[in-house]
C-alpha cells in the first residue's frame, strides 16, 4: 500500500498542546488537507462542525479522551498520539473507549502509514486492530515486556483477530 498516495487529498485533525508536535505532523502530512487544534476547546469546535477522515489525539493536555468520545459521536475514527500516557493501561483504555490506533510519539515519523491504515481497514472494513498489532506490537514488547497481553489475554486476542 501507497500510504502518501492513499492519504492525497484526505481531511485530518491533529491536536496536541505542544506546537512543534502539530509542525512535525503538519509537515508529515502535507499531502491531506490538515486542521491544527492546540486546546480542546479548539479541537471540540473543529470535531463538531466538519468531518474528517482521521482524528489525531493526544492524550494529554487537550482531554484527548473527552475528545475520543466527540470523535467517536461524529463517526471519525481516532488515532491516539502519546507520550507522557504511554501505559499498557492508556493502551487499553484506549481501544475500550473506540480508538482506531494507539501511537507512542517515538514512532510519529510513521503517522503516514498509521492514518493509511485506518482509512484502509475502514473502507475494506476490517479489523484496524489487526493491523495495528502487526505495526506496534514490537514496540510494546520492548516497552512493556514481551508479556504485556498475559495479564488480559483474552481482551488482546479477541482485540486482534483478522
Amino acid at each position: 500500500m501507497d500510504s502518501k498516495k492513499m492519504l492525497r487529498g484526505r481531511r485530518v485533525l491533529i491536536v496536541d498542546d505542544e506546537v512543534d508536535v502539530l509542525d512535525t505532523l503538519t509537515e508529515l502530512l502535507d499531502m491531506c488537507k490538515v486542521d491544527r487544534a492546540s486546546s480542546f476547546e479548539e479541537a471540540k469546535k473543529l470535531l463538531e462542525n466538519n468531518y474528517y477522515h482521521v482524528a489525531i489525539l493526544d492524550i494529554m493536555g487537550v482531554q484527548g479522551y473527552d475528545l475520543l468520545e466527540i470523535a467517536n459521536k461524529r463517526d471519525i475514527p481516532a488515532l491516539m498520539l502519546t507520550a507522557h500516557a504511554l501505559s499498557k493501561e492508556n493502551l487499553k483504555k484506549s481501544f475500550e473507549q473506540g480508538a482506531s490506533f494507539y501511537v507512542p510519539k517515538d514512532e510519529i515519523e510513521k503517522i503516514d502509514v498509521f492514518v493509511a491504515d485506518i482509512i484502509e481497514a475502514r473502507e475494506k472494513k476490517k479489523n484496524v486492530w489487526a493491523k495495528w498489532y502487526e505495526r506496534l506490537s514490537g514496540f510494546c514488547d520492548r516497552r512493556f515486556g514481551p508479556n504485556w497481553k498475559d495479564e488480559d489475554p483474552e481482551f488482546w486476542n479477541s482485540l486482534i483477530q483478522y
